[in-house]
């Protein structure tokens, strides 16, 4: 059966230098595996990306050192997978290596329409709204959880 809601998150980090730094070279090395691993994991839908196969060169905040992501999965679980069952936990255990330890959730989670591509603009107001407010149906975390508006 096909769920009539996708979950979208987004991500950012702040650099601790700019990418073409030799500190962020372990990041960078990393970035197109794990987004190609991203890219064929079971659940997956879709990513944003430029025309360079990664979201690097976009800016978000008003700052040039924070990196901004954005997916959409099928699934909670899809998702979960992903970032704690595959390599991606590799790059998650050094993140102290490349970014600042965060003062607020760097990590959002919310429920789309299947087929609902979110915007930049849209994932920026969830981070916002996730921050102001706490956690919600319409902005939260794995662990401040909410089920889809079914």
């Amino acid at each position: 059966m096909t769920s009539r809601f996708h979950l979208a998150q987004a991500n950012i980090a702040r650099m601790r230098a700019p990418l073409d730094d030799p500190i962020m070279e372990g990041f960078v090395s990393r970035l197109e595996p794990l987004n190609s691993l991203a890219d064929a994991a079971p659940g997956f839908v879709w990513r944003l990306q430029t025309d360079d196969g990664d979201a690097t060169a976009l800016q978000v905040f008003d700052d040039e050192l924070i990196l901004f992501n954005l997916t959409v999965w099928e699934s909670k679980e899809a998702l979960e997978s992903y970032v704690y069952r595959t390599n991606h936990v590799g790059a998650m255990q050094k993140r102290a290596e490349w970014f600042e330890r965060p003062s607020k959730s760097p990590f959002v989670l919310w429920w789309v329409e299947a087929g609902h591509i979110p915007t930049e603009a849209e994932a920026k107001d969830r981070l916002e709204m996730l921050w102001e407010n706490g956690p919600s149906p319409d902005a939260f975390t794995f662990r401040a959880w909410f089920d889809s508006h079914v």
